[in-house]
């Protein structure tokens, strides 16, 4: 059996945090946050992906900006799209405790879902490229 490379590892664990934003709310004990939580995973781990397949050093960080930072300054093209991700990185840890920000609406969720699935495509797209 041969070991997946590293950057296929990172968009792996990506792609199961999408899929787990994915699911259907079935409970009214499944919270967005924690939802939203998955979406911004997924985008953190999909441009850690791309870092490590492009070979570009970056800091262990859930601000998703810095990581789309780190990209521009190495003469990646980052689309808009991709960027409004960064919006993202409040779903790291603000809101993944009670008592720091008012609750998710599902009208946000949706958004930051259909943020992720952008960049999770642009990602395996500029690795397959």
């Amino acid at each position: 059996m041969t070991k997946k490379s590293l950057h296929l590892e990172w968009l792996d664990r990506a792609r199961s945090n999408l899929e787990r934003a994915k699911v259907e709310k079935k409970s009214r004990f499944i919270k967005y946050e924690d939802m939203c939580f998955d979406c911004q995973q997924c985008v953190e781990k999909s441009l850690k992906a791309l870092l490590v397949f492009k070979q570009i050093e970056f800091e262990w960080t859930h601000n998703i900006g810095i990581l789309i930072k780190n990209l521009e300054e190495k003469d990646i093209a980052v689309p808009d799209s991709v960027k409004k991700s960064a919006s993202l990185s409040v779903y790291a840890v603000r809101t993944r405790y009670p008592g720091e920000e008012e609750p998710v609406a599902k009208k946000e969720f949706i958004e930051a879902r259909n943020s992720a699935e952008i960049v999770y495509k642009w990602v395996k797209t500029m690795i397959r490229s």
